[in-house]
């Protein structure tokens, strides 16, 4: 099953002192063991475009359309027996402590 890893801040982070886990670590296993299709860091908010079309009209404003302290850092796409496994993952990277964590299936639209 897939899922889509949205890498987020986080207002409150853990305050456990010891040494967070490596992320170059973290991708080469996961990318070994098949399990991350894909991922990337993003650009910060502030490079962000906001698209609307309301009553046939375009509407594009730079940056975030909502001012939010928690925001999307980067996403992994993750191939995962279930979503144990895909916990499992998620459980292992580093931002899991300094931020969070969403874990979302993809969707299988029917053809």
């Amino acid at each position: 099953m897939k899922y889509m890893m949205f890498v987020c801040s986080d207002t409150e982070p853990d305050t456990d002192t010891a040494q967070l886990p490596d992320i170059e670590a973290w991708v080469t296993r996961n990318d070994e063991a098949g399990r991350r299709l894909d991922g990337s860091v993003l650009a910060p908010t502030t490079a962000s475009t906001t698209v609307r079309v309301r009553d046939g009209r375009l509407l594009v404003s730079d940056g975030p359309f909502t001012e939010s302290k928690e925001v999307i850092l980067g996403f992994d796409l993750l191939e995962c027996a279930d979503l144990d496994e895909a916990i499992e993952v998620a459980r292992s990277h580093p931002m899991a402590r300094m931020g969070r964590i969403e874990l979302r299936p993809l969707a299988e639209l029917d053809d």
